[in-house]
């Protein structure tokens, strides 16, 4: 039923509790519960007596070969995914996830484990697997369990209006049955993100893709929405699948994926096992706004085993004397799929991108065009705020869409530029706190600026992506500009330098597409700062934004090797401001190579951007 454990993703989050699924009602599942499923019976060898200190029945569930990431099914794309090929016995990786540690009575749901963060109940097993792992200590069977809760940081995973979104994962339940596995409960389920940033349960929406108890070898699907009690939604129950049999999945890995499509009308969410739909709902059996509430926005995934609770309890209880210790769930993969309407190559996508603010340097501008929804740009917490991109020549506009994350802007406008420097709005979104927005463009512009006027919450502008659409005008783009199929090629990479005038300006400033963020030398010349692009490419351009304390004389430089380097440009009148170089050359490495300077201080420069193919 309710919990109400969940963080934004940011240091600057205060942990709140966050409402949970229940799987089916009480009174739903009481009434279920004198249903025989094949699977569900005692096996054989099943122990009647009290289970042994610390048994482990589960402890070969991870013995089986872990299978590749499915490729994306036919008309999706593959928008994020995991494999969980961490070494054995190792935690895991909290830039993609994070531990929802804590009591199980908080949870709101009964539960009676405390969840961890130790690696006894959370961890990659080396073989390409990640482990839950539940724990009992002394003789109580109903005290000192503990067991593992995970969810993604990222919280942008949705369909876009016209689009559909997947979630899927193979997964082997507890390898546990009905007469040593009570109170057992493992789940792969997902959140709103809206409730991160405060939107309440179960109006923000829930989607359990899976949930099992007490060893039954079975699942249930479910949608939490409308209002705690009652409502369009029936809760507690829900609007749910009922029991359904699911026979293996206790002994093997099987495949459990919804999809929310919102291509079709009305719109639905679809439940699978094993590639097989067996249940659908439909937008029309809730009203329009409890629908949109509750699915028309980005979700969270989340994976936990939990014990005990009122959802074991309504089929006959848990843990009892004979549960045993040590039941795993075992997951080899995650993956998001997304299928969206074809509108092209997103224009946007590692293009130089500028802000107002930054929340942080963990946050900056370009993440909102790296073409990865699992990063973001977040502003300071004010209003107005801006996120600008240069597409490096003018494009005919057709489209744009934005994937906010939970702390979207309320109100902006979409405001497009042929210089930079003079705005015209083309698109207003007034008050709607929906974190994916999609509109048709009608604009010539080389530059799109997103004009944040109000925000959703307390927190700033929050955004994991933002996509245009459109194509080339016929001239190729303003003189000067980076040639049309140019590409920036240094924005993110790793960056050095001779030197730093102090940590708060280190090279990799000059390539994090952030111009609030600069390099600067020390006081003295000569002075370098050079960019390892990966591979060698052929160089068209070199931009300079410099800082006041601009090159007077400088050469830029190619290199194959970091050591051997062949000049491209020299200059001994540098103007300083943002300087625009067309050259001509190849390299892996390109240098800004410095012998006088304008001013007394350093070489210091806002960004360094090399652009070719």
């Amino acid at each position: 039923m309710r919990d109400i454990r969940s963080d934004r993703g940011s240091t600057r989050q205060p942990s709140q509790r966050l409402f949970r699924r229940f799987g089916v009602g009480l009174l739903a599942a009481a009434a279920m519960a004198a249903v025989t499923f094949a699977g569900s019976g005692p096996a054989s060898a099943a122990p009647t007596a009290a289970k042994p200190a610390a048994a482990k029945p589960a402890a070969a569930q991870a013995a089986a070969a872990p299978a590749a990431v499915p490729a994306a099914p036919a008309g999706f794309t593959t928008t994020w995914s995991d494999d969980f090929s961490g070494p054995a016995n190792t935690g895991l990786n909290t830039d993609t996830w994070r531990y929802d540690a804590g009591a199980g009575w908080t949870f709101g749901t009964g539960e009676i484990e405390t969840m961890t963060n130790s690696t006894a109940n959370v961890f990659t097993d080396g073989n390409g697997h990640l482990v839950l792992r539940a724990l009992h200590t002394g003789s109580d069977p109903a005290a000192n369990w503990t067991s593992g809760r995970v969810e993604t940081q990222a919280d942008g995973f949705g369909a876009p209006p016209g689009g559909v979104v997947r979630m899927q994962a193979s997964i082997q339940q507890p390898n546990v049955n009905t007469t040593n596995g009570a109170g057992y409960w493992p789940a792969f389920w997902m959140l709103g993100a809206p409730l991160r940033v405060g939107v309440t349960w179960p109006g923000s929406g829930e989607v359990d893709i899976l949930e099992d108890i007490n060893g039954r070898s079975s699942l249930f699907g479910t949608l939490h929405c409308g209002v705690g009690s009652g409502g369009p939604c029936n809760e507690t129950t829900g609007i749910g699948s009922g029991e359904r049999a699911c026979s293996g999945c206790q002994t093997g890995y099987h495949t459990y994926a919804v999809e929310i499509d919102r291509s079709t009308s009305p719109e639905q969410i679809r439940y699978y096992l094993d590639g097989a739909n067996y249940f659908t709902i439909n937008s029309n059996q809730v009203d329009a706004a409890t629908w949109a509430n509750a699915v028309d926005h980005s979700f969270y995934i989340i994976f936990d085993l939990a014990i005990g609770g009122g959802f074991p309890a309504a089929f006959g209880g848990g843990p009892n004397a004979n549960t045993v210790s040590g039941g795993q769930m075992n997951i080899d993969y995650v993956a998001v799929y997304n299928k969206t309407p074809d509108h092209g190559a997103n224009i946007a996508k590692g293009k130089p991108t500028t802000s107002s603010s930054n929340e942080s340097a963990q946050f900056p501008a370009s993440n909102a065009t790296d073409g990865d929804v699992t990063t973001r740009w977040s502003s300071g917490f004010s209003d107005p705020q801006w996120l600008q991109v240069d597409l490096g020549q003018n494009y005919n506009l057709n489209h744009a869409t934005l994937t906010w994350e939970a702390a979207a802007s309320s109100a902006y406008q979409l405001q497009t530029s042929t210089n930079g420097s003079t705005w015209t709005t083309v698109y207003s979104n007034n008050n709607s706190p929906a974190d994916i927005q999609d509109t048709n463009l009608n604009a010539t512009a080389r530059y799109v600026r997103v004009y944040s006027t109000a925000r959703a919450s307390s927190y700033g502008n929050s955004l994991y992506e933002l996509a245009l659409y459109g194509s080339p005008t016929s001239g190729g783009g303003d003189p000067g500009n980076p040639p049309g199929q140019a590409t920036l090629l240094s924005q993110g990479r790793t960056a050095t330098a001779s030197s730093s005038e102090n940590d708060s300006f280190t090279a990799p400033m000059a390539v994090d597409g952030n111009t609030g963020t600069r390099w600067s030398s020390a006081f003295s010349d000569p002075q370098w700062l050079q960019v390892d692009l990966g591979a060698s490419h052929t160089i068209s351009q070199v931009v300079l934004n410099w800082e006041t304390a601009a090159g007077k004389s400088f050469q830029i430089q190619t290199s194959n090797d970091g050591t051997n380097w062949t000049n491209v440009y020299s200059t001994t009148t540098g103007t300083g401001g943002t300087q625009t170089l067309n050259v001509s050359g190849s390299g892996r490495y390109v240098r800004l190579y410095g012998t006088a300077r304008t001013t007394q201080y350093g070489y210091s420069l806002w960004e360094f951007q090399v652009y070719g193919t």
